[in-house]
């Protein structure tokens, strides 16, 4: 099986859309196909805030990974967030989300990110040993914390 990053353009949208449907479905997220469309249309034109990456054959492929970027004073610079991270479950657990860290983290070192963050479910403990064998930790003492936009 084959992991390899292709990065995601306007051209991958339909692509993309059923595997966020399914990711957004799965961590109970609500969301409709308008506000996915919404959401990843500037990543996929080339935005400086993020980029999706499609994992796998191009024609056909087996997840996405979203990061956006950011900066940070206390890391000495930009910084990205692994904002989603989906990988079809029929093809889990066979080494895919190891070998997609594996080629991204190099590549983000690369463009001068200084530090990777993500949201990981205390609840799956898998998925913290794959992020825990590529080098993320919890940071004692800190806790992501999130307040939403009002709606207008």
């Amino acid at each position: 099986m084959s992991a390899a990053l292709h990065l995601a353009g306007p051209e991958d949208l339909a692509a993309l859309m059923p595997m966020v449907a399914a990711y957004h479905e799965e961590e109970g997220i609500t969301s409709d196909d308008e506000h996915r469309q919404a959401a990843l249309g500037p990543l996929l034109e080339a935005s400086p805030m993020g980029c999706v990456y499609l994992i796998g054959p191009r024609r056909a492929p087996i997840g996405y990974l979203a990061i956006t970027f950011g900066w940070s004073i206390e890391f000495g610079g930009m910084d990205g967030f692994i904002d989603e991270f989906f990988i079809r479950p029929g093809v889990r657990g066979r080494g895919v989300g190891s070998e997609v860290l594996h080629a991204l983290l190099p590549q983000m070192d690369a463009a001068g990110i200084h530090a990777l963050h993500l949201e990981a479910s205390s609840d799956r403990p898998r998925l913290a040993k794959l992020y825990s064998r590529a080098g993320f930790r919890l940071r004692d003492g800190y806790h992501l914390m999130t307040r939403t936009a009002r709606k207008r």
